[in-house]
């Protein structure tokens, strides 16, 4: 029997959607019940969609062994259409923001403690406690990043201004992060939700120099090693543990030297995958992105594409959403997971999850750009059909 594409991808007015740089959302303790005006908004959207499809993004990725996933927020989940889309589409999660350090760390009960403290919000456990109830996996994001980090974890006394640290004291937050977040995933029950972790979050350039942040400046170039260092030490091994970036096609040299650092002293990857987070464009060369992706996959450690997006245009140019170039949209998300799809069957690359940074262009961090399945209106675009592989509705 045909599934009603309205029932599972509609409420536009209704969501917030997925997003790098959105402001984190304040979380609610459970799920509100909804107005009687939002019931009437998302009847007449399941009305006014008459679109249906054979198959869901999640049975299209099940079929070449890979989990398919999508950021949220818990603000997001409280609305019953944008639940039903997750339901429906997915069966991997990525929380958005909350669980950044500026989200996940507790500056008073640190400096009580005189140890950084990691301590997730109620937006965390809320989204965590739907994961466990739906059956859903968790790609953990992010532990040393040189953004959405506080000031104060770098400074004397946990202070927002003052002195920094020196190297010996960074190292220790590092660890006492690190090892935290970890210990708090066990303490609550949910270690067994999650298959990948982002450790390092964007620190090279795309000329192949680091990236300057305040790790870099305090501890020294060794910050990374010591990031999966202590990451291997903690983490259990049912968590895989990943070194993320955006501009791959321009850093695949620099990544492939860099992961070939991260070994201890038996010659060990202390990395088990690159995460590539495919901030693309339809302006991009997608040979030229296949052979980036070809030349990671050659280290022998899982790939995996974390935040896709396809924007209209090119970068600081964004395009219309007229139709011609909605259809490019669709053909270029048909051609990458078409490909993407090739290399894992013939297993030329290790990959196990695939993750969209969201579905809707409305409430997409980059929404001018109209880079994601859906429209404004919530209603599938070329690209959406692209990504299930319906190759006669994605433009061709």
């Amino acid at each position: 029997m045909k599934k009603l594409l309205g029932m599972v991808l509609v409420g536009a007015m209704l969501v917030s959607g997925c997003g790098a740089e959105t402001p984190v959302t304040e979380a609610t303790e459970e799920v509100k019940e909804e107005t009687a005006q939002d019931v009437k908004e998302e009847t007449k959207a399941e009305e006014n969609q008459e679109e249906t499809v054979d198959i869901t993004l999640k049975e299209v990725f099940e079929k070449h062994g890979l989990k398919v996933g999508t950021c949220v927020s818990s603000s997001e989940l409280n609305k019953r259409s944008f639940k039903e889309t997750v339901l429906s589409q997915f069966d991997s999660l990525t929380v958005e923001n909350a669980m950044k350090p500026d989200s996940a760390l507790n500056q008073a009960k640190s400096k009580e403690e005189g140890k950084v403290v990691v301590d997730f919000n109620k937006e965390v456990l809320a989204i965590l406690e739907f994961a466990r109830e739906n059956g859903f996996s968790m790609r953990g994001h992010t532990l040393v990043w040189y953004s959405q980090t506080p000031e104060w974890l770098f400074r004397e006394g946990f202070e927002n201004s003052g002195d920094f640290v020196d190297r010996d004291e960074m190292l220790k937050r590092m660890e006492d992060l690190i090892s935290g977040t970890f210990a708090k995933i066990e303490e609550l029950g949910y270690t067994d939700l999650f298959y990948a972790y982002d450790v390092v979050n964007e620190a090279w350039m795309e000329d192949g120099t680091m990236r300057d942040n305040h790790w870099l400046e305090i501890i020294g170039d060794d910050y990374l090693w010591y990031a999966f260092y202590y990451a291997d030490k903690y983490a259990p091994e049912s968590i895989d543990l990943y070194y993320n970036d955006y501009n791959e096609q321009y850093k695949a040299d620099t990544l492939v030297k860099f992961v070939e650092t991260l070994k201890d002293e038996d010659g060990r990857y202390l990395i088990d995958g690159i995460g590539l987070q495919a901030h693309l464009y339809t302006s991009d060369n997608l040979p030229g992105y296949f052979k980036a992706v070809d030349k990671l996959a050659e280290t022998g450690l899982k790939i995996q594409l974390t935040e896709l997006d396809v924007c209209l245009g090119k970068y600081q140019a964004p395009l219309e959403a007229t139709d011609d170039n909605l259809v490019k949209q669709g053909k270029f998300y048909y051609d990458l997971i078409n490909g993407i799809f090739e290399r894992v069957d013939a297993g030329k690359i290790k990959m196990d999850a695939f993750t969209f940074w969201g579905f809707c262009d409305s409430y997409s961090w980059r929404r001018e750009y109209s880079p994601l399945l859906l429209d404004k209106n919530f209603e599938p675009k070329y690209a959406y059909y692209g990504a299930i592989q319906t190759k006669d509705k994605a433009g061709y």
